[in-house]
C-alpha cells in the first residue's frame, strides 16, 4: 500500500491563504521569506495566474524556475502570468532597493530548484545564469564590476538594484498555431518596452513548421541557445537561419530532404557542425548520409555523448567509419535503426562494440535486417559491453535458438535492466517477420525467457517483445 504523504503546516497554511486570492495578494508584502516557496507551489498546482503574477513581482530571492513543479509545459496563460509580473524598469514612487529577482526560469526539464538557496553576496548568480551573452545577467554584472574596478562607475552613479537587467529563461517552438503566434507576439512586446533591460535567453528552440512566421528570431540571442530541433527543412534553411547558434549541446534535424544532404549544402553544414565544440548529442533521422559517415564524424567533438542516425541510408563502409572514429571509444548511446548495415558484412559493426564496450550504455538496432548468423558473431562483442543498460533490436528477423543464445550471454552484463527483442520468426504465419502474429506462440515465448531469467536469478531485467 502507497505511504500517504502528510502536508506540511505550510503547505496547509499555503492553500487555506489560496482560498481567498486577493487576500493572498494583499499579504505578500507581510510574508516571511519561508512562506514563499510553499505558496507559489501550491498557487502554481491550484493555477491561481493572478496571485502567481503577484508573487513574481515580490519574489524576495534572485531566482526563480518552475521545473520542479512541471513534468509538462505550462499553459500559455500561466507563462504570460510570470512573465507580466516580472518587473524589469523600476515602477514610480518604488523603493530603493527594488525587487529581487533577477533570473526567470520558465523552463519544464530542468534538474534544479525553485530556488538557489545557495546563492550570496560573493556568489549573486544561480547555477542557470546565460554565461554567452553580452546582455545576459551575469556578464552585465560582471561589467559593472570592472567598471567600478577601473573607476568608471562611482556609487552614487551606479545603477539602483532596480535598474539592473532581468533575464527571462524559456524554450521556444514554433509550429504555425494561432496561440503560439499570440505567445510569441506578447513576447516582442515585452523586449521591445524594456530594450536593454531584459535578456530573453532562449535555451532550446524547436520548429516544426519552417512557412510559419519566424519573426520571433530577430529578439532573440542565437549565441544562448543549447538545444536546436528542427523537422521537415531543408539544409540550406537550417544553416542559414541558426548558423550563430554555436554553443549548441544537442542538434536534432529529422525529415531533411536527400537533394540538399548533398555538394555544397552538406559541406556548409559540416562547417557549422565543426564550430559547435559543446555539442554533446546528435540526433538525424531520415538524413541521407549514404558513404559520408566519415565526414561528419571528422568533424564532430571526441567526446560526443550520444549519435542517433535512425533512417539515414547508412552503408557498411559507414559502419566502418564509425568503428575507426576517435568518438567509438566515448559513445554512451548509440541508435542506427532502420538503417540495412548487415547486408554486406557484420564485422564493421562488431568493430564498433570492441571500441564502444567501456563506455557503451544504451544501443539500438531496429529493423536494420540482423539476421542468426549476424546476431551469433556480433554476441561475444556485445556481452563484453559492461556499461550497457538498455538494449533494443526490435523487428529483425531471428529464430528462438538464437534469441535463448543472447539471454544466455547478457545475463552476465549486471547494469543491463531493459530489453526490447525481437520477436522470433516462427511466432508469424508463414514465417515472414512481418506478418500476423501468433498471440500463442508468442506467450509461449515470453514464459521461456522467464523461467530462463529466474533461473539466474536476473527478476531485475526487463525483456519486451516488439510488437
Amino acid at each position: 500500500m502507497d505511504q500517504i504523504t502528510t502536508p506540511s503546516l505550510l503547505e496547509l497554511a499555503a492553500k487555506s491563504l489560496l482560498s481567498n486570492e486577493p487576500a493572498a495578494i494583499h499579504a505578500l508584502q507581510e510574508l516571511p521569506k519561508d512562506v514563499f516557496v510553499p505558496l507559489f507551489t501550491a498557487a502554481f498546482a491550484g493555477g491561481h495566474t493572478k496571485v502567481l503574477k503577484e508573487m513574481v513581482r515580490v519574489w524576495p530571492f534572485r531566482c526563480l524556475h518552475i521545473s520542479p513543479l512541471s513534468r509538462e509545459e505550462p499553459c500559455y496563460e500561466m507563462l504570460e502570468a510570470l512573465i507580466d509580473g516580472l518587473q524589469i524598469l523600476p515602477a514610480q514612487n518604488s523603493s530603493t532597493c527594488g525587487p529581487k529577482l533577477r533570473i526567470l526560469d520558465l523552463r519544464y526539464e530542468q534538474d534544479c530548484e525553485i530556488t538557489c538557496r545557495k546563492i550570496s553576496s560573493t556568489s549573486p548568480f544561480c547555477s542557470q545564469s546565460c554565461v554567452y551573452s553580452k546582455n545576459s545577467v551575469l556578464n552585465a554584472a560582471e561589467a559593472q564590476h570592472s567598471d567600478r574596478c577601473l573607476g568608471n562607475v562611482t556609487s552614487e552613479s551606479a545603477p539602483q538594484s532596480a535598474w539592473e537587467p532581468r533575464e527571462l529563461v524559456l524554450d521556444i517552438s514554433i509550429n504555425g498555431t494561432l496561440r503560439q503566434k499570440q505567445f510569441h507576439s506578447f513576447l516582442q512586446s515585452k523586449v521591445e518596452q524594456n530594450v536593454g533591460s531584459l535578456h530573453l535567453c532562449c535555451r532550446g528552440f524547436r520548429i516544426d513548421d519552417m512557412s510559419a512566421d519566424k519573426s520571433i528570431l530577430q529578439f532573440l540571442d542565437l549565441g544562448c541557445t543549447e538545444h536546436l530541433e528542427v523537422d521537415w527543412a531543408e539544409l540550406s534553411d537550417i544553416i542559414n537561419l541558426f548558423a550563430e547558434m554555436i554553443h549548441l549541446e544537442s542538434l536534432s534535424l529529422s525529415n531533411i530532404p536527400s537533394k540538399s544532404c548533398e555538394g555544397g549544402y552538406f559541406r556548409a553544414f559540416l562547417t557549422w557542425l565543426g564550430k559547435l565544440d559543446t555539442l554533446q548529442y546528435l540526433y538525424l533521422s531520415s538524413f541521407c548520409l549514404r558513404n559520408q559517415l566519415h565526414k561528419l564524424l571528422s568533424i564532430l567533438p571526441p567526446q560526443l555523448d550520444t549519435l542517433c542516425l535512425s533512417l539515414c541510408c547508412l552503408s557498411t563502409a559507414d559502419v566502418t567509419a564509425l568503428s575507426q572514429s576517435s568518438q567509438a571509444h566515448h559513445l554512451r548511446q548509440v541508435n542506427l535503426s532502420s538503417n540495412e548495415i548487415f547486408s554486406e558484412d557484420y564485422e564493421p559493426f562488431r568493430a564498433f562494440l570492441e571500441k564502444a564496450s567501456g563506455t557503451l550504455k544504451h544501443l539500438e538496432v531496429n529493423n536494420c535486417l540482423m539476421t542468426d548468423s549476424t546476431v551469433s558473431a556480433i554476441l561475444p562483442a556485445l556481452s563484453h559491453c559492461s556499461h550497457l543498460h538498455g538494449l533494443n533490436f526490435a523487428f529483425n528477423p531471428i529464430t528462438m535458438p538464437v534469441l535463448r543464445s543472447l539471454v544466455q550471454h547478457l545475463t552476465s552484463l549486471m547494469e543491463l535492466k531493459y530489453v526490447i527483442y525481437a520477436v522470433p520468426v516462427h511466432c508469424y504465419e508463414q514465417g515472414d517477420f512481418q506478418g500476423t502474429l501468433d498471440r500463442e506462440r508468442l506467450a509461449e515465448v515470453q514464459a521461456q525467457l522467464k523461467e530462463m531469467l529466474q533461473a539466474v536469478q536476473r527478476d531485475d531485467m526487463n525483456w519486451t517483445a516488439s510488437e
